[in-house]
C-alpha cells in the first residue's frame, strides 16, 4: 500500500472505557473533510509492514479534532498493538475518508423519525450524525439505541446527554435507549431483533417503526445487522436502494 496515501497524525488523547474498550483522538489534517458516519483508514507500522483497518469517526464534521472508538481483538494485527497507544504516537490516516452510512442517502420517506441502532463500538458514527446540527433540524423525533454486553461497555453515555443538550437544545423528541444483554435487571437486556419482534423496543421508545416514514439505520457486529435486518423487513420496512427505503446497514468489522 502506498504510503503517499497517508498523513501521520499525533496521539492527542487515549480514554480507556474497558480492558477491551478505549476511544483515541488524533490531530485533523486541514485536507480531511467527511460527512457524519463516514469511516477513515488508519495505519500503524508493524515491523516494515503497515497494517490498516477501517475506523468510524465519532467526532462532528466541525471538529478540530478527529475521534475513534476501538475494541481490542486477542491478537489481532491491529488492536492488538494499538491498545497500547499514549500520548505523542502517531498513526497514519488516509488522506480520504469512506463509506455511505450518511443520511443523505435517504430520499423517500422523507425526514421524520431517525433510529439509530447499535452495538459495540458500531456506536461511533452515530455520534457523528447527532453532532451535525442538520440532523436534529431535519428529523422530529431521533432515537439511539445502543446495545452492549455489560453496564461497564456502556461508554459515551454522559457524552450523548450533553451532545442531546448542544445540539438539540430546543428538541423534544430525542430519546436514548440503552441495551444489556447480559444483565437480567437492566429495563431491555435482550437482542435487538428479538426486541423488535416483541414489540418491546417500540414499547420503551413510545412509537412504531413506520414504512411511511421511518429511517433506520443499523452499524455493529455483522450477525446482529443481518438478523435486526431481517427483523426489520419482516414488519414491513425495506433496504435503502438508490434512496428509497427504511433500513440502512453497516458491518463494524
Amino acid at each position: 500500500m502506498s504510503i503517499e496515501k497517508f498523513s501521520l497524525e499525533t496521539v492527542l488523547s487515549v480514554h480507556r472505557w474497558t480492558d477491551t474498550l478505549f476511544s483515541f483522538t488524533l490531530t485533523r489534517p486541514a485536507h480531511f473533510k467527511f460527512t457524519a458516519g463516514q469511516f477513515a483508514r488508519i495505519g500503524l507500522k508493524v515491523g516494515e509492514e503497515l497494517v490498516v483497518r477501517a475506523y468510524s469517526i465519532v467526532s462532528s464534521p466541525y471538529d478540530e479534532t478527529l475521534e475513534f472508538f476501538s475494541i481490542v481483538v486477542p491478537d489481532g494485527a491491529f488492536t492488538s498493538n494499538l491498545q497500547h497507544l499514549k500520548v505523542g504516537d502517531e498513526l497514519y490516516l488516509e488522506k480520504i475518508p469512506y463509506g455511505f452510512l450518511t443520511l443523505a442517502r435517504y430520499q423517500l420517506p422523507l425526514p421524520k423519525d431517525l433510529w439509530l441502532l447499535a452495538t459495540g463500538t458500531g456506536l461511533a458514527p452515530f455520534l457523528s450524525m447527532l453532532q451535525d446540527f442538520e440532523t436534529w433540524s431535519k428529523y422530529q423525533h431521533i432515537h439511539l439505541v445502543y446495545s452492549v454486553r455489560t453496564r461497564a461497555e456502556l461508554a459515551y453515555v454522559n457524552r450523548i446527554q450533553e451532545i442531546a443538550q448542544t445540539f438539540g437544545e430546543g428538541h423534544s423528541g430525542f430519546k436514548f435507549v440503552p441495551v444489556i444483554t447480559r444483565d437480567a435487571t437492566a429495563d431491555l437486556h435482550e437482542r435487538l431483533p428479538r426486541l423488535i419482534e416483541n414489540g418491546a423496543l417500540e414499547q420503551v421508545v413510545g412509537m412504531s417503526f413506520d414504512p411511511n416514514s421511518s429511517h433506520i439505520m443499523l452499524c455493529g457486529n455483522p450477525e446482529m445487522v443481518e438478523d435486526t435486518k431481517e427483523a426489520l423487513k419482516r414488519r414491513g420496512l425495506s433496504m435503502n436502494r438508490r434512496g428509497e427505503g427504511n433500513i440502512a446497514v453497516e458491518n463494524y468489522w
